[in-house]
């Protein structure tokens, strides 16, 4: 079963919400290993007009069992090495990001004397993105290419230290629109997501409930009386404060949907 699973008897070693004192059940200090965010920003915007040409593609596998006209969805497919090259017209179908983690390159930090721990970040973000398109045969091609985003921010950096910081960017794009203009290249109207951050890799001490104990798989049965057969048996009585009965009686004089929610008191 999962942590968060009804079967699960022993709810409270699990991860989830406190309810009570954070501070009940700590047993110890640890030291894990983790990489740091001193600092992060996030931008989307719609490029328009964005030209990707397309350094590879590869055909899309016909063996789906989908009712999706020419071929399925790009995720739930496979792709097998071209036979022969695409024959035009071809049809833009839809493209999006193929992993969430950007390249960085054509880094430069520069400090700002005005702001201390402040520094303008300006980069290249390399976005990879995978195009579903079918030529004249109805035969579905995948083609990869390459989004870039030009970045120009400010981020709070990080003291010099003998473990440096790093950047990372994680990325998303989906197209809107996008139509074939020859030569393996694609005018696409793109959606995109960055997020820039400032990361080291560090030892940072925490406190700790312990090991979580990791419950055993629940297999998958279709018991669809497990979820009933979990409910209490009778309703369990509503709890009202004096300040709760006030506002609901309230409601309720004022003609309010509240259901057979409202207590009363006689």
């Amino acid at each position: 079963m999962s942590f968060y699973s009804y079967k699960n008897s022993n709810p409270c070693c699990c991860p989830g919400t406190i309810s009570g004192n954070a501070l009940d059940g700590l047993q110890e200090k640890v030291c894990v290993q983790v990489k740091r965010v001193y600092d992060s920003c996030l931008q989307q915007e719609q490029l328009d007009d964005k030209e990707v040409v397309i350094t590879s593609y590869a055909m899309v596998a016909n063996n789906c069992n989908c009712n999706c006209g020419c071929g399925c969805d790009a995720d739930t497919t496979e792709t097998v090495p071209p036979t022969s090259a695409p024959v035009p017209p071809i049809t833009f179908e839809s493209c999006r990001s193929t992993t969430t983690e950007g390249t960085i390159r054509n880094l430069t930090v520069e400090r700002l004397c005005d702001r201390p721990c402040f520094a303008r970040v300006r980069c290249k973000i390399d976005v990879p993105i995978d195009i579903l398109f079918v030529d004249s045969r109805c035969v579905e091609y995948i083609g990869k290419g390459v989004i870039t985003v030009d970045k120009d921010v400010l981020l709070s950096i990080p003291d010099e230290s003998i473990v440096p910081y790093c950047l990372e960017s994680m990325v998303s794009a989906i197209c809107v629109a996008g139509s074939y203009e020859g030569n393996n290249k694609f005018k696409l109207t793109v959606c995109v997501t960055v997020v820039l951050k400032v990361l080291a890799q560090v030892e940072i001490l925490i406190p700790s409930y312990g090991f979580c104990p990791i419950p055993p798989c629940e297999e998958f049965a279709e018991n669809v009386c497990d979820e009933f057969f979990s409910l209490p048996l009778f309703p369990p009585a509503s709890l009202c404060n004096n300040d709760d009965v006030a506002l609901r009686n309230a409601a309720c004089n004022t003609g309010s949907a509240c259901g057979c929610n409202c207590c009363r008191r006689s």
